[in-house]
């Protein structure tokens, strides 16, 4: 019995592994097991390298790519923000800013100091007497500063200042030409609708946006000239129309300078702001053209007067003359005016005839 369960003892048991497999006796040691051959050696750590430098290129392009997604999300990033740094250091910004400044010392100048007015500065102040139209010009600029390109800046500004020159230039001839059309009935429809158009054209994006705003500036242009057209002043009008072209290009063209280089993803709220308010601008000025004019009132009593100013007419039936306020009036001229009397009698002693 004893030998029997000493047999037993020292037999080795089965080991059942992870995968469901047995092995019999114990596990060769690490120094003992057989080497592998050395080609297979080399795949495999070739193979563990290749698989470490993978997983490595992966997990660097997994961090790339997390960390430009939250540079993308983040609003700090400094690469959607102007540097302001820069733009004041820049040569053409500061022109720009001196461009602006020194048109409006000149109108602040030029409405402090009392002086003669010529035609040319009447033009240039003509052309802030049409608010409407003259806001209609600072959309412009702002959609001629969000302009991609600087070609498309340039047809911006270059249509407006086409349109204008020509208007001025063949007036006469043009406005006949409207007077035959049906747009001759429609005429006091122009100004608002530029108006409207420019702040419609301030919401678009893209290429729309361009297109729009280059159709605005046509309108605005055409519109404008006829108010300086239809302001024939007689004579100096080449003076009056030159100074009108001066500062509606000074409007448009200023602005839009300086505007230019802060645009950016961040000049589209301020844009559709501007556009909000033109169109309602549009709107209120287009419903005033179909308000009717007030009737003239008749004038209140006077406090000071009897009755408090109240008028009392009085009309007899007898056929007399009425009376205003207990006062008769004078209708054939005949009331107050003194009446005939005889003449009076000669009291100089007629001579006697002579005896005969």
């Amino acid at each position: 019995m004893s030998k029997r369960r000493q047999s037993q003892r020292s037999r080795p048991k089965a080991r059942v592994r992870a995968d469901g497999s047995t092995a019999n006796g114990q596990r060769s040691r690490p120094e003992t097991a057989t080497p592998a051959p050395k080609g297979q050696a080399e795949v495999k750590v070739k193979t563990r390298g290749a698989a470490s430098a993978s997983g490595k290129s992966a997990a660097g392009a997994a961090a790339a790519s997390a960390q430009s997604a939250a540079s993308a999300a983040s609003p700090a990033d400094a690469g959607n923000r102007p540097d302001f740094a820069a733009i004041f250091a820049n040569p053409s910004f500061r022109r720009s800013l001196w461009l602006l400044n020194a048109g409006v010392i000149g109108l602040l100048l030029s409405q402090g100091i009392p002086h003669d007015y010529g035609f040319l500065e009447l033009g240039a102040l003509f052309t802030f007497s049409v608010y409407d139209l003259a806001l209609a010009m600072l959309g412009l600029a702002l959609g001629a500063a969000m302009a991609e390109t600087r070609r498309d800046f340039l047809a911006v500004v270059g249509i407006f200042l086409g349109v204008l020159a020509v208007m001025l230039t063949f007036f006469d001839p043009i406005f006949r030409l409207i007077l035959s059309s049906p747009l001759g009935e429609v005429l006091y429809l122009i100004a608002p609708a530029a108006v409207i158009s420019t702040g419609a054209a301030l919401w678009l994006t893209g290429r729309w946006r361009q297109w729009a705003v280059m159709l605005a500036a046509a309108a605005v242009a055409f519109s404008f000239s006829l108010f300086v057209g239809l302001d024939d002043l007689g004579v100096g009008l080449v003076d009056f129309a030159f100074g009108t072209v001066l500062s509606a290009l000074w409007l448009v063209l200023a602005p839009a300078l300086m505007l230019r280089h802060f645009r950016g993803p961040w000049l589209k709220i301020p844009s559709r702001i501007v556009g909000s308010w033109l169109i309602v601008i549009g709107v209120i000025v287009l419903v005033s053209l179909y308000v009717p004019m007030p009737l003239k009132a008749p004038s209140l009593p006077d406090p000071s007067q009897p009755d408090g100013g109240a008028i009392e007419l009085l009309v007899p039936e007898d056929g007399s003359a009425p009376t205003l306020n207990g006062e008769v009036l004078d209708l054939d001229g005949t009331v107050g005016a003194p009446e005939p009397t005889a003449p009076a009698p000669s009291t100089s002693a007629e001579p006697t005839p002579p005896k005969s």
